[in-house]
């Protein structure tokens, strides 16, 4: 096909969807906020005084944003509200100022510093006199002086230690070894998974940044994962950083593996990634886990269509199909020489997690390479 032929399929119009006027106006409006050119058009061409509905047509070439934005509306509507509001977006990373959590906080500051954004270092802490007063008996027995008393002074030792983990923050941006960028901190009682994932519902976050441990210790550690909890519960795009492994410039990423779901939202996940890491150069590896439903659909032709698609619209990045066999799955995942896992994660109702985790559950668990989890 002709440079002139391929330029033309771009600028093709196509139909994104049909609503009524007052649905579609908004629809356009939200659209062209971020950038993407939109035309409406009456259904009805022949009797256009009797509306059977407004046809949302954009061009081609804007189809990926435009799903993403359809998909996650409630989010383009928050973010578009803070840059009006001329607040800079916010990278949560929740700490327990181990050196895992250090590890997430260098990330965070290198991710910080390409995207504008500010650091806010969550921590939260359990107090054991609440646990201890929780008795299963009739009779409940209480020393509120002595319980107050602890509890102060453990907020007051918590206090403390995020000092001095803010200190080594602040002793890392004055040797250069950080990006100087804005944070602040916030110390709270509460059990730390809810704490997190309260504070994401209530503030919307640019970025969750999570530490985790190496895979053999989080094998053993498998119930009760903050980490996973939070996964599986939020709405928002979410990178693990394992204690092992240094991320710096995460623009000099060179290898990229996506697992692809084979639907729509694969292409919304792709395009979203690309939005976080605008100027990176690297070969992207399309890999999917079949299943047997997969067989029936044709799996490897549709990551191949896949592939075709992705190489068409982002034409200054390289995409690799990687073919799996399902009985080396978990050698040939240890084996890749990417550098950042990306996984689009679907939302799943309480007993589908607990009893089929999600992809992004269970390769947290099983690799020692970071991961970017994207809601579709």
């Amino acid at each position: 096909m002709s440079q002139q032929q391929e330029n033309l399929n771009e600028d093709r119009l196509i139909t994104l969807a049909i609503h009524t006027l007052e649905y579609a106006t908004t629809l356009k409006t939200l659209l062209e906020s971020e950038g993407i050119i939109v035309e409406l058009n009456n259904v009805n061409l022949t009797n256009p005084t009797f509306s059977a509905g407004v046809r949302v047509r954009i061009h081609e070439k804007d189809l990926p944003l435009a799903l993403r934005i359809v998909e996650n509306r409630e989010i383009f509507v928050l973010t578009q509200s803070n840059k009006e509001s001329g607040q800079a977006e916010t990278i949560l990373v929740p700490t327990d100022f181990s050196d895992h959590s250090l590890e997430a906080a260098r990330a965070a500051f290198y991710i910080a510093s390409k995207h504008n954004c500010e650091i806010l270092f969550l921590h939260a802490y359990i107090d054991p006199a609440v646990d201890r007063n929780i008795q299963l008996r009739d009779v409940y027995t209480f020393d509120y002086k002595t319980d107050s008393e602890e509890s102060k002074l453990l907020a007051q030792n918590e206090e403390k230690a995020m000092s001095k983990f803010i200190d080594k923050i602040k002793a890392q941006i004055k040797n250069g070894c950080l990006p100087a960028v804005k944070f602040k901190s916030v110390t709270t009682e509460g059990v730390p998974e809810e704490v997190i994932i309260s504070y994401v519902k209530e503030n919307d976050p640019y970025l969750i940044v999570m530490g985790t441990r190496d895979a053999e210790r989080k094998e053993r550690e498998l119930i009760g994962s903050v980490t996973a909890e939070v996964l599986d519960s939020c709405r928002n795009v979410t990178m693990t950083i394992p204690s092992n492994c240094k991320i710096e410039d995460i623009n000099k990423i060179s290898e990229i593996t996506f697992f692809a779901n084979l639907d729509q939202n694969d292409i919304i996940a792709i395009d979203s990634l690309l939005r976080f890491l605008p100027d990176f150069s690297a070969t992207i590896n399309i890999m999917h886990i079949t299943t047997k439903r997969d067989v029936l659909l044709n799996a490897d032709r549709a990551v191949s269509n896949l592939v075709d698609y992705c190489q068409k619209n982002y034409p200054t990045l390289k995409f690799k199909k990687i073919k799996l066999d399902p009985h080396l799955i978990d050698q040939q995942i240890q084996s890749t020489k990417s550098q950042l896992f990306v996984v689009a994660n679907r939302k799943r109702n309480m007993i589908a997690r607990i009893f089929n985790p999600a992809l992004p559950h269970r390769l947290l668990f099983r690799i020692d390479i970071p991961m970017l989890v994207i809601p579709v």
